[in-house]
Formats: C-alpha cells, structure tokens, sequence
C-alpha cells in the first residue's frame, strides 16, 4: 500500500507556503506546485487547506489542479510508465501494449499500481514514430515493442 502522504509534518509545510504566498498577486500557482512537491499530489484535502488559507473557493482551486497536467489529485507513483497513443503507435499495436501493462501490474490508465512504485499514463505522440509502438518509464524510453516484451521490461523496475 502507497504511504500515507496527509500527515501533520506535510500539512505544516504546506501552511509555511501558504503564509509566505498569502496576499500575493498570483499566489495560487506557487502554492500548488509546493504542495504537489510536498504531497506528491494535490487531493480536495489539501485543496481545503489552500482555499482557506488563501481566500479562494475550492472549485477555482480544483479547476486549475485538474487543468492542468503537472497536477495530480493522487501520487504517482515512483515509476511513470507512458505508453503512447498517437497515431502511428496506436495504428502499429499501442493498445495491446496498455493492456498488457494494466495486467501486469494491477492498474487502469491514470491509476497508480496498489505498491505505490508505477503510473500507467497514456501520453500523446511524443515524436518517436519511427520507433512505434513506443512507452516511455521516467526518463528511459522503449520501442519497436510486442506484447510479449512488457514483462521483461517491468521486470527491470
């Protein structure tokens, strides 16, 4: 199971940001990058937190976590595994390299697997066509993949 990530030492540093932003013209996104560096993410409970903090209501708060894509309302986990879906890895057999990877390790697209250790994200096309279908984990990058190669390649992780 994921450690917890709403503890009193996080809420804390999280009032720190929020003291030294408060009043601030703009002070929303610099607290939230904080608080998704502090937290690993951004759940309503912190968003709480920041909206009393900061005099802003929680769906402004929620609206901008949910725009935009650094923000995550769960922690990932330690291993962000993107699988590409753009048209020429989709065409040349992407889904089948999700489906396998969701088998694997326990996760549905946008989740995080029960340990804590990977994300399955589907990305867009990220300029690697001629190596489709292509998945990216952190920085290190797969391609030409089979089905059959998602095992050997977690396995590394």
């Amino acid at each position: 199971m994921a450690k917890n990530i709403l503890t009193k030492e996080n809420f804390d540093k999280l009032n720190e940001v929020i003291e030294a932003n408060k009043g601030r013209k703009g002070a929303l996104m610099p607290v939230l990058n904080e608080a998704q560096n502090i937290f690993g993410a951004v759940p309503l409970e912190v968003q709480k937190v920041i909206s009393k903090g900061l005099n802003i209501p929680v769906a402004e708060i929620y609206g901008v976590v949910t725009f935009y894509s650094q923000f995550s309302l769960e922690p990932k986990g330690e291993y962000i595994i993107g699988v590409c879906l753009g048209t020429a890895c989709y065409v040349k057999g992407a889904q089948a390299i999700i489906d396998r990877i969701s088998k694997e390790i326990n996760v549905e697209i946008g989740g995080t697997s029960p340990d804590g250790k990977f994300t399955l994200e589907a990305t867009r096309c990220i300029g690697a066509c001629g190596l489709a279908p292509v998945l990216t984990i952190n920085e290190d990058v797969y391609g030409k993949l089979v089905e059959s190669d998602v095992p050997d390649i977690l396995k590394k992780y």
